[in-house]
Protein backbone atom coordinates (compact mmCIF):
# COMPACT_ATOMS: atom_id res chain seq x y z
CA UNK A 1 0.00 0.00 0.00
CA UNK A 2 3.22 2.05 1.27
CA UNK A 3 4.77 1.52 -2.66
CA UNK A 4 1.95 2.21 -4.52
CA UNK A 5 0.85 5.43 -2.38
CA UNK A 6 4.64 6.99 -3.18
CA UNK A 7 4.04 5.90 -6.42
CA UNK A 8 1.55 7.82 -7.09
CA UNK A 9 2.68 10.67 -5.48
CA UNK A 10 5.87 10.50 -7.90
CA UNK A 11 4.07 10.56 -10.78
CA UNK A 12 2.09 13.74 -9.18
CA UNK A 13 5.24 15.17 -8.98
CA UNK A 14 7.05 14.40 -12.09
CA UNK A 15 3.47 15.77 -14.07
CA UNK A 16 3.50 19.24 -12.06
CA UNK A 17 7.54 19.34 -12.81
CA UNK A 18 7.79 18.27 -16.58
CA UNK A 19 8.47 21.42 -18.61
CA UNK A 20 7.66 23.87 -15.59
CA UNK A 21 8.42 26.39 -18.38
CA UNK A 22 5.00 25.28 -19.92
CA UNK A 23 3.14 23.99 -16.97
CA UNK A 24 3.98 26.70 -14.39
CA UNK A 25 5.58 29.69 -16.14
CA UNK A 26 2.77 30.45 -18.53
CA UNK A 27 0.57 31.01 -15.83
CA UNK A 28 3.43 33.30 -14.08
CA UNK A 29 3.36 35.01 -17.40
CA UNK A 30 -0.68 35.07 -17.87
CA UNK A 31 -2.85 38.24 -17.84
CA UNK A 32 -4.73 37.34 -14.57
CA UNK A 33 -1.30 36.77 -12.54
CA UNK A 34 -0.05 39.78 -13.77
CA UNK A 35 -3.10 42.01 -12.93
CA UNK A 36 -3.33 40.87 -9.22
CA UNK A 37 0.52 40.87 -8.07
CA UNK A 38 0.77 44.88 -9.99
CA UNK A 39 -2.68 45.57 -7.86
CA UNK A 40 -1.45 44.22 -4.82
CA UNK A 41 -4.44 42.04 -3.71
CA UNK A 42 -2.79 40.48 -1.29
CA UNK A 43 -0.12 42.76 0.57
CA UNK A 44 2.76 39.85 0.32
CA UNK A 45 3.52 39.12 -3.14
CA UNK A 46 3.65 35.35 -1.70
CA UNK A 47 0.19 34.46 -0.91
CA UNK A 48 -1.04 34.60 -4.65
CA UNK A 49 1.45 31.81 -5.92
CA UNK A 50 0.20 29.86 -2.84
CA UNK A 51 -3.65 29.92 -3.66
CA UNK A 52 -4.53 26.94 -4.76
CA UNK A 53 -6.64 27.72 -8.29
CA UNK A 54 -10.21 26.08 -8.19
CA UNK A 55 -9.51 24.93 -11.82
CA UNK A 56 -7.17 24.90 -14.06
CA UNK A 57 -5.26 28.19 -14.12
CA UNK A 58 -5.94 28.58 -18.12
CA UNK A 59 -9.37 28.20 -17.77
CA UNK A 60 -9.32 31.12 -15.45
CA UNK A 61 -7.20 33.08 -16.85
CA UNK A 62 -9.68 33.46 -20.03
CA UNK A 63 -12.20 33.68 -17.74
CA UNK A 64 -10.64 37.25 -16.38
CA UNK A 65 -9.16 37.99 -19.93
CA UNK A 66 -13.47 37.97 -20.56
CA UNK A 67 -15.25 39.29 -16.80
CA UNK A 68 -12.65 42.18 -16.69
CA UNK A 69 -14.02 43.83 -19.52
CA UNK A 70 -17.02 44.53 -17.89
CA UNK A 71 -17.14 48.00 -15.94
CA UNK A 72 -18.13 46.52 -12.85
CA UNK A 73 -15.34 43.99 -12.51
CA UNK A 74 -13.65 43.80 -8.62
CA UNK A 75 -10.70 41.76 -9.14
CA UNK A 76 -10.30 41.08 -5.26
CA UNK A 77 -13.80 39.19 -5.66
CA UNK A 78 -12.81 37.41 -8.44
CA UNK A 79 -9.70 35.95 -6.90
CA UNK A 80 -11.61 35.34 -4.22
CA UNK A 81 -14.31 32.92 -6.10
CA UNK A 82 -11.25 31.67 -8.27
CA UNK A 83 -8.75 30.96 -5.37
CA UNK A 84 -8.46 28.97 -2.11
CA UNK A 85 -5.97 31.08 0.41
CA UNK A 86 -3.06 29.23 1.69
CA UNK A 87 -3.03 28.24 4.99
CA UNK A 88 -0.74 29.51 7.20
CA UNK A 89 0.83 27.62 10.04
CA UNK A 90 0.77 27.95 13.59
CA UNK A 91 -2.33 30.76 13.21
CA UNK A 92 -4.50 31.27 15.73
CA UNK A 93 -1.86 29.44 18.19
CA UNK A 94 -1.14 31.40 21.13
CA UNK A 95 1.43 30.98 23.08
CA UNK A 96 1.48 29.93 27.38
CA UNK A 97 4.68 32.45 27.90
CA UNK A 98 4.25 30.63 31.78
CA UNK A 99 5.90 27.51 29.81
CA UNK A 100 9.47 27.66 29.32
CA UNK A 101 10.91 28.14 25.87
CA UNK A 102 11.56 24.51 25.59
CA UNK A 103 8.48 23.55 26.83
CA UNK A 104 7.25 26.65 23.99
CA UNK A 105 9.35 24.77 21.47
CA UNK A 106 7.74 21.03 21.83
CA UNK A 107 4.64 22.19 21.56
CA UNK A 108 5.26 23.89 18.50
CA UNK A 109 6.46 21.09 16.52
CA UNK A 110 2.99 19.28 15.84
CA UNK A 111 1.62 22.82 14.77
CA UNK A 112 4.76 23.07 12.33
CA UNK A 113 3.95 19.89 10.56
CA UNK A 114 2.45 18.84 7.14
CA UNK A 115 1.36 15.50 6.82
CA UNK A 116 2.04 13.74 3.60
CA UNK A 117 0.59 15.90 0.58
CA UNK A 118 -2.15 14.93 -1.60
CA UNK A 119 -1.39 15.94 -5.45
CA UNK A 120 -3.11 18.79 -6.72
CA UNK A 121 -2.32 19.78 -10.69
CA UNK A 122 -3.50 23.28 -10.06
CA UNK A 123 -1.51 24.16 -6.81
CA UNK A 124 1.90 25.54 -7.10
CA UNK A 125 3.00 22.45 -3.67
CA UNK A 126 5.25 20.17 -5.01
CA UNK A 127 4.01 17.10 -2.98
CA UNK A 128 6.11 15.40 -0.62
CA UNK A 129 5.59 11.77 0.33
CA UNK A 130 6.33 11.49 3.66
CA UNK A 131 5.36 13.94 7.15
CA UNK A 132 7.47 17.44 7.48
CA UNK A 133 8.13 20.62 9.35
CA UNK A 134 7.71 23.75 7.92
CA UNK A 135 9.37 27.22 9.02
CA UNK A 136 6.32 28.72 10.11
CA UNK A 137 4.41 32.15 9.20
CA UNK A 138 4.35 32.82 5.38
CA UNK A 139 6.59 29.66 4.68
CA UNK A 140 3.87 27.19 4.63
CA UNK A 141 5.94 24.37 2.46
CA UNK A 142 9.43 22.85 3.14
CA UNK A 143 12.66 25.12 2.73
CA UNK A 144 16.10 23.13 2.00
CA UNK A 145 18.85 25.00 4.01
CA UNK A 146 16.35 25.73 6.84
CA UNK A 147 15.78 22.31 7.39
CA UNK A 148 18.76 21.29 8.03
CA UNK A 149 19.17 23.78 11.17
CA UNK A 150 15.80 22.47 12.13
CA UNK A 151 16.69 18.88 12.37
CA UNK A 152 19.54 19.37 14.45
CA UNK A 153 16.42 20.19 17.14
CA UNK A 154 14.57 17.55 16.01
CA UNK A 155 16.91 15.08 16.69
CA UNK A 156 17.78 16.67 20.21
CA UNK A 157 14.02 16.19 21.05
CA UNK A 158 14.01 12.79 20.30
CA UNK A 159 11.98 13.20 17.14
CA UNK A 160 14.42 10.92 15.23
CA UNK A 161 11.89 9.62 12.76
CA UNK A 162 10.61 12.96 11.39
CA UNK A 163 14.64 13.90 11.02
CA UNK A 164 14.62 11.05 8.65
CA UNK A 165 11.00 12.00 6.89
CA UNK A 166 13.07 15.21 6.23
CA UNK A 167 15.83 13.35 4.82
CA UNK A 168 13.58 10.78 2.61
CA UNK A 169 11.54 14.06 1.45
CA UNK A 170 14.27 15.25 0.55
CA UNK A 171 15.94 11.97 -1.11
CA UNK A 172 12.55 12.17 -3.44
CA UNK A 173 12.93 15.14 -4.08
CA UNK A 174 16.29 15.08 -5.89
CA UNK A 175 15.17 11.83 -7.35
CA UNK A 176 12.05 12.92 -9.09
CA UNK A 177 13.13 17.15 -10.33
CA UNK A 178 16.72 16.36 -9.99
CA UNK A 179 17.51 18.43 -7.29
CA UNK A 180 16.69 19.85 -3.88
CA UNK A 181 14.46 23.31 -5.07
CA UNK A 182 14.74 26.61 -2.54
CA UNK A 183 11.27 25.37 -1.36
CA UNK A 184 8.73 22.58 -2.55
CA UNK A 185 6.85 25.00 -4.79
CA UNK A 186 6.81 25.04 -8.53
CA UNK A 187 8.11 28.80 -8.53
CA UNK A 188 11.15 27.42 -7.27
CA UNK A 189 12.22 24.89 -9.60
CA UNK A 190 15.07 27.45 -10.51
CA UNK A 191 17.02 27.65 -8.02
CA UNK A 192 18.21 25.30 -4.82
CA UNK A 193 20.02 26.27 -1.94
CA UNK A 194 23.09 25.80 0.36
CA UNK A 195 24.01 22.27 -0.04
CA UNK A 196 23.01 20.87 3.46
CA UNK A 197 21.82 17.36 2.60
CA UNK A 198 24.80 15.34 2.74
CA UNK A 199 25.05 17.03 6.24
CA UNK A 200 21.66 16.25 6.96
CA UNK A 201 22.69 12.73 6.33
CA UNK A 202 25.27 12.48 8.00
CA UNK A 203 23.29 13.99 11.26
CA UNK A 204 20.29 11.47 11.54
CA UNK A 205 22.88 8.59 10.60
CA UNK A 206 25.58 10.17 12.85
CA UNK A 207 28.02 9.93 10.22
CA UNK A 208 27.55 5.58 9.68
CA UNK A 209 28.67 4.73 6.75
CA UNK A 210 26.24 2.43 5.66
CA UNK A 211 23.87 5.74 6.00
CA UNK A 212 25.32 7.25 3.75
CA UNK A 213 25.30 4.37 1.40
CA UNK A 214 21.63 4.26 1.67
CA UNK A 215 21.59 7.51 -0.17
CA UNK A 216 24.31 7.47 -1.84
CA UNK A 217 22.35 7.21 -4.81
CA UNK A 218 20.86 10.98 -4.19
CA UNK A 219 24.09 12.74 -2.59
CA UNK A 220 25.94 11.90 -6.38
CA UNK A 221 22.62 12.92 -7.84
CA UNK A 222 23.14 16.42 -6.39
CA UNK A 223 26.39 16.99 -6.83
CA UNK A 224 25.97 16.37 -10.26
CA UNK A 225 23.60 19.18 -10.27
CA UNK A 226 26.13 21.16 -8.78
CA UNK A 227 29.08 20.54 -10.66
CA UNK A 228 26.53 20.53 -14.34
CA UNK A 229 29.29 21.89 -17.12
CA UNK A 230 32.38 21.68 -15.44
CA UNK A 231 34.29 19.94 -17.83
CA UNK A 232 33.47 22.88 -20.61
CA UNK A 233 34.67 25.11 -18.40
CA UNK A 234 37.85 27.04 -20.58
CA UNK A 235 39.72 30.16 -19.74
CA UNK A 236 37.33 31.94 -22.84
CA UNK A 237 34.41 30.41 -21.19
CA UNK A 238 35.13 30.68 -17.18
CA UNK A 239 31.35 30.18 -16.06
CA UNK A 240 28.52 28.23 -16.68
CA UNK A 241 25.24 27.65 -14.44
CA UNK A 242 26.82 26.70 -11.14
CA UNK A 243 30.62 26.60 -11.92
CA UNK A 244 32.93 28.61 -12.39
CA UNK A 245 36.95 28.35 -13.55
CA UNK A 246 39.35 30.00 -11.29
CA UNK A 247 42.34 31.95 -12.60
CA UNK A 248 44.77 28.98 -12.33
CA UNK A 249 41.90 26.41 -13.91
CA UNK A 250 40.39 25.35 -10.25
CA UNK A 251 36.54 25.04 -10.23
CA UNK A 252 34.75 26.55 -7.65
CA UNK A 253 31.08 27.12 -7.10
CA UNK A 254 28.52 30.24 -7.21
CA UNK A 255 24.64 30.45 -6.75
CA UNK A 256 22.86 30.52 -9.58
CA UNK A 257 19.02 30.63 -11.12
CA UNK A 258 18.01 29.17 -14.46
CA UNK A 259 15.30 31.67 -14.92
CA UNK A 260 16.19 34.79 -15.47
CA UNK A 261 12.77 36.55 -14.70
CA UNK A 262 10.99 38.49 -11.94
CA UNK A 263 10.05 36.40 -9.31
CA UNK A 264 6.52 35.20 -8.89
CA UNK A 265 5.96 35.11 -5.78
CA UNK A 266 8.22 38.81 -5.18
CA UNK A 267 6.89 39.65 -8.75
CA UNK A 268 6.16 43.50 -8.23
CA UNK A 269 9.13 43.92 -6.23
CA UNK A 270 11.50 43.31 -8.82
CA UNK A 271 9.31 45.32 -11.45
CA UNK A 272 10.08 47.85 -9.28
CA UNK A 273 13.82 47.37 -8.79
CA UNK A 274 14.20 46.99 -12.38
CA UNK A 275 12.73 50.74 -12.84
CA UNK A 276 15.34 53.06 -14.89
CA UNK A 277 18.02 50.28 -14.78
CA UNK A 278 20.23 51.33 -18.06
CA UNK A 279 21.44 47.55 -18.54
CA UNK A 280 19.51 44.48 -19.26
CA UNK A 281 17.01 43.82 -16.82
CA UNK A 282 17.36 40.23 -17.26
CA UNK A 283 20.83 40.36 -15.78
CA UNK A 284 19.45 41.77 -12.24
CA UNK A 285 17.02 39.21 -12.06
CA UNK A 286 19.18 36.79 -12.86
CA UNK A 287 21.44 38.25 -10.16
CA UNK A 288 18.40 38.59 -7.39
CA UNK A 289 17.20 34.92 -8.18
CA UNK A 290 20.98 33.98 -7.33
CA UNK A 291 20.67 35.55 -3.98
CA UNK A 292 17.71 33.53 -3.25
CA UNK A 293 19.45 30.27 -3.94
CA UNK A 294 22.33 31.35 -1.18
CA UNK A 295 19.66 32.05 1.48
CA UNK A 296 20.78 35.30 2.23
CA UNK A 297 18.23 37.54 0.26
CA UNK A 298 19.36 39.80 0.89
CA UNK A 299 22.95 40.89 2.04
CA UNK A 300 25.86 43.48 1.20
CA UNK A 301 28.11 40.19 0.78
CA UNK A 302 26.74 40.02 -2.92
CA UNK A 303 26.42 44.18 -3.64
CA UNK A 304 29.94 46.21 -5.01
CA UNK A 305 31.30 48.49 -2.34
CA UNK A 306 28.78 50.85 -1.30
CA UNK A 307 26.34 49.64 -3.62
CA UNK A 308 22.73 48.84 -2.87
CA UNK A 309 20.41 45.69 -3.90
CA UNK A 310 19.80 47.49 -7.41
CA UNK A 311 23.49 46.63 -8.14
CA UNK A 312 23.59 43.26 -6.77
CA UNK A 313 26.33 40.77 -8.34
CA UNK A 314 25.66 37.67 -6.74
CA UNK A 315 26.35 35.53 -9.89
CA UNK A 316 29.63 37.15 -10.14
CA UNK A 317 30.49 35.71 -6.61
CA UNK A 318 32.66 32.96 -5.45
CA UNK A 319 31.57 32.38 -1.83
CA UNK A 320 32.65 30.58 1.19
CA UNK A 321 29.84 29.26 2.38
CA UNK A 322 28.71 27.21 -0.89
CA UNK A 323 32.36 26.35 -1.54
CA UNK A 324 33.09 24.91 2.21
CA UNK A 325 29.55 22.87 1.79
CA UNK A 326 30.59 21.36 -1.64
CA UNK A 327 33.56 20.29 0.13
CA UNK A 328 31.84 18.47 2.63
CA UNK A 329 29.72 16.47 -0.23
CA UNK A 330 32.70 15.24 -1.78
CA UNK A 331 34.05 14.10 1.30
CA UNK A 332 30.53 12.37 2.33
CA UNK A 333 30.85 10.75 -1.75
CA UNK A 334 33.86 9.59 -0.77
CA UNK A 335 33.39 7.83 2.52
CA UNK A 336 30.23 6.03 0.32
CA UNK A 337 32.46 5.04 -2.26
CA UNK A 338 34.89 3.36 0.14
CA UNK A 339 32.21 1.83 1.99
CA UNK A 340 30.96 0.14 -1.27
CA UNK A 341 34.20 -1.20 -2.30
CA UNK A 342 34.48 1.47 -5.02
CA UNK A 343 38.21 2.29 -3.88
CA UNK A 344 39.20 4.18 -6.82
CA UNK A 345 36.33 5.99 -7.17
CA UNK A 346 36.69 6.94 -3.54
CA UNK A 347 39.92 7.85 -3.93
CA UNK A 348 39.16 10.12 -6.86
CA UNK A 349 36.31 12.46 -4.56
CA UNK A 350 38.51 12.71 -1.34
CA UNK A 351 41.36 14.27 -4.45
CA UNK A 352 38.18 16.56 -5.47
CA UNK A 353 38.00 17.74 -1.64
CA UNK A 354 41.14 18.00 -1.15
CA UNK A 355 41.79 20.22 -4.35
CA UNK A 356 38.81 22.47 -3.41
CA UNK A 357 39.88 22.98 -0.16
CA UNK A 358 43.53 24.09 -1.22
CA UNK A 359 41.46 26.36 -3.65
CA UNK A 360 39.16 28.15 -1.03
CA UNK A 361 42.55 28.73 1.48
CA UNK A 362 44.38 30.09 -1.66
CA UNK A 363 41.11 32.13 -3.45
CA UNK A 364 38.84 32.76 -0.52
CA UNK A 365 41.47 33.68 2.38
CA UNK A 366 42.27 37.49 2.61
CA UNK A 367 45.36 37.89 4.46
CA UNK A 368 44.66 41.46 4.81
CA UNK A 369 41.19 40.79 7.06
CA UNK A 370 42.81 37.59 8.30
CA UNK A 371 39.43 36.12 7.27
CA UNK A 372 37.30 33.97 4.84
CA UNK A 373 35.98 36.65 2.40
CA UNK A 374 33.70 35.91 -1.04
CA UNK A 375 36.17 36.71 -3.85
CA UNK A 376 34.13 38.39 -7.29
CA UNK A 377 35.57 35.56 -9.90
CA UNK A 378 35.42 38.21 -12.74
CA UNK A 379 37.91 40.74 -11.10
CA UNK A 380 39.61 37.71 -9.48
CA UNK A 381 39.17 40.00 -5.62
CA UNK A 382 37.73 39.88 -2.15
CA UNK A 383 34.55 41.34 -2.13
CA UNK A 384 35.40 43.24 1.38
CA UNK A 385 32.51 42.08 2.89
CA UNK A 386 33.15 40.45 6.30
CA UNK A 387 30.26 38.06 7.33
CA UNK A 388 29.44 34.89 9.08
CA UNK A 389 29.76 32.97 6.29
CA UNK A 390 33.71 32.50 7.67
CA UNK A 391 32.89 30.46 10.11
CA UNK A 392 31.83 27.52 7.50
CA UNK A 393 35.62 26.43 7.13
CA UNK A 394 35.84 26.15 10.90
CA UNK A 395 32.49 24.01 10.94
CA UNK A 396 33.85 21.44 8.27
CA UNK A 397 37.17 21.88 10.05
CA UNK A 398 39.09 22.53 6.20
CA UNK A 399 41.10 26.15 8.10
CA UNK A 400 44.17 25.87 9.07
CA UNK A 401 44.96 26.87 12.81
CA UNK A 402 46.21 30.01 12.49
CA UNK A 403 43.26 30.86 10.19
CA UNK A 404 40.79 29.29 12.70
CA UNK A 405 42.85 31.51 15.12
CA UNK A 406 42.29 34.84 13.33
CA UNK A 407 38.64 33.93 12.62
CA UNK A 408 37.79 33.13 15.94
CA UNK A 409 38.85 36.70 16.90
CA UNK A 410 37.01 38.86 14.50
CA UNK A 411 34.18 36.45 15.13
CA UNK A 412 34.72 37.88 19.07
CA UNK A 413 35.78 41.39 18.29
CA UNK A 414 33.57 42.38 15.93
CA UNK A 415 30.74 40.52 15.22
CA UNK A 416 29.80 39.45 18.23
CA UNK A 417 26.92 41.59 19.58
CA UNK A 418 25.06 41.55 23.07
CA UNK A 419 22.28 39.30 21.57
CA UNK A 420 24.76 36.82 19.53
CA UNK A 421 26.64 37.10 16.18
CA UNK A 422 25.33 39.64 14.00
CA UNK A 423 25.57 38.93 9.95
CA UNK A 424 27.92 41.35 8.58
CA UNK A 425 29.18 44.73 9.91
CA UNK A 426 27.26 46.73 6.89
CA UNK A 427 23.96 48.42 8.09
CA UNK A 428 22.17 48.74 4.83
CA UNK A 429 18.42 47.97 5.54
CA UNK A 430 18.75 44.40 4.50
CA UNK A 431 17.90 41.36 6.78
CA UNK A 432 21.09 39.78 6.05
CA UNK A 433 23.02 42.75 7.26
CA UNK A 434 23.89 44.89 10.55
CA UNK A 435 21.66 44.49 12.70
CA UNK A 436 20.04 41.29 12.61
CA UNK A 437 21.18 37.89 13.61
CA UNK A 438 20.10 34.81 12.52
CA UNK A 439 19.85 31.24 14.11
CA UNK A 440 21.47 29.01 11.48
CA UNK A 441 24.90 31.28 11.57
CA UNK A 442 24.86 31.07 15.44
CA UNK A 443 25.26 27.63 15.19
CA UNK A 444 27.87 26.99 11.98
CA UNK A 445 30.14 29.60 14.18
CA UNK A 446 29.33 27.79 17.91
CA UNK A 447 30.26 24.22 16.37
CA UNK A 448 33.18 25.67 14.14
CA UNK A 449 34.48 27.55 17.35
CA UNK A 450 33.95 24.43 19.01
CA UNK A 451 35.69 22.23 16.82
CA UNK A 452 39.11 24.22 17.12
CA UNK A 453 39.28 24.20 21.02
CA UNK A 454 37.50 27.74 21.43
CA UNK A 455 35.16 26.77 23.88
CA UNK A 456 34.55 29.98 25.81
CA UNK A 457 34.16 32.11 23.02
CA UNK A 458 31.76 29.48 21.27
CA UNK A 459 30.04 29.14 25.01
CA UNK A 460 29.83 33.18 25.16
CA UNK A 461 28.30 33.45 22.04
CA UNK A 462 25.59 31.00 22.20
CA UNK A 463 24.74 32.00 25.85
CA UNK A 464 23.91 35.84 24.60
CA UNK A 465 21.75 34.15 21.62
CA UNK A 466 19.98 32.01 23.90
CA UNK A 467 19.54 34.92 26.35
CA UNK A 468 17.63 36.70 23.64
CA UNK A 469 15.59 33.84 22.61
CA UNK A 470 14.39 33.39 26.11
CA UNK A 471 13.73 37.12 26.06
CA UNK A 472 11.74 37.63 22.84
CA UNK A 473 9.96 35.02 23.75
CA UNK A 474 8.60 36.30 27.30
CA UNK A 475 7.57 39.63 25.74
CA UNK A 476 5.66 38.32 22.70
CA UNK A 477 5.34 34.59 22.95
CA UNK A 478 6.93 33.92 19.68
CA UNK A 479 10.32 32.42 18.40
CA UNK A 480 11.10 34.60 15.28
CA UNK A 481 12.61 34.51 12.10
CA UNK A 482 15.53 36.73 13.03
CA UNK A 483 16.95 38.76 16.21
CA UNK A 484 18.41 42.21 16.50
CA UNK A 485 21.65 41.19 18.65
CA UNK A 486 22.83 44.55 18.60
CA UNK A 487 20.24 46.34 20.48
CA UNK A 488 18.33 43.69 22.07
CA UNK A 489 14.89 45.95 23.04
CA UNK A 490 14.62 46.01 19.46
CA UNK A 491 12.58 43.49 17.06
CA UNK A 492 14.87 42.52 14.17
CA UNK A 493 13.93 44.32 10.33
CA UNK A 494 14.41 44.85 6.79
CA UNK A 495 14.05 42.64 4.30
CA UNK A 496 10.65 42.23 2.03
CA UNK A 497 8.14 41.03 4.16
CA UNK A 498 7.18 41.62 7.82
CA UNK A 499 8.90 39.97 10.32
CA UNK A 500 7.75 35.82 10.82
CA UNK A 501 7.56 33.66 13.43
CA UNK A 502 6.77 30.05 14.39
CA UNK A 503 9.91 29.48 13.58
CA UNK A 504 11.73 26.02 12.27
CA UNK A 505 15.37 26.66 12.32
CA UNK A 506 15.27 29.45 15.21
CA UNK A 507 13.27 26.86 17.31
CA UNK A 508 15.52 24.02 16.40
CA UNK A 509 18.82 25.93 17.15
CA UNK A 510 17.34 26.87 20.08
CA UNK A 511 17.12 23.23 21.57
CA UNK A 512 20.56 22.32 20.12
CA UNK A 513 22.58 24.71 21.87
CA UNK A 514 20.73 24.49 25.49
CA UNK A 515 22.02 21.27 25.09
CA UNK A 516 25.20 21.82 23.78
CA UNK A 517 25.65 24.31 26.66
CA UNK A 518 24.70 21.78 29.10
CA UNK A 519 26.99 19.60 27.70
CA UNK A 520 29.90 22.02 27.73
CA UNK A 521 29.85 23.77 30.96
CA UNK A 522 31.60 20.60 32.73
CA UNK A 523 34.73 20.93 30.70
CA UNK A 524 35.05 24.61 30.85
CA UNK A 525 34.71 24.19 34.83
CA UNK A 526 37.09 21.18 34.74
CA UNK A 527 39.84 23.32 32.60
CA UNK A 528 39.76 26.23 34.98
Amino acid sequence: MRKCFFLFILVGLLGACVQPEVRHQQFYQSEVFKAVQLARVFPDSKTFVDCDPKDPVDEINARYLQQSQNKEFDLQAFVMENFNLPHTPASGFVADTSFSMEEHIQSLWPVLTRNPDQYNPNSSLLPLPHPYIVPGGRFSEIYYWDSYFTMEGLVESGMQDMAKNMVDNFSFLIDSVGFIPNGNRNYFLGRSQPPFFAAMVNLIGKGDPDVIVEYFPSLLKEYKFWMDGEDDLNSRNPAYRRVVRMQDGEVLNRYWDDYPEPRPESYQEDLELAEGLETDETTLFRHIRAACESGWDFSSRWFPPGGTLKEIKTADIVPVDLNSLLYHLEVTLAKGFDRQGEIDQGKAYLDRAIQRREAILKYLWDENAGYFVDLNWRTNTPTGVLSMAAAYPLFFQMALNSQAESVAKVLSDQFLQPGGYVSTLNHTGEQWDSPNGWAPLQWIAFRGLVNYGYLDRAREGAERWIKLNRKVYKHTGKMVEKYNVMDTTLLAGGGEYPLQDGFGWSNGIAIKLVKELEKLKPVLEYSY
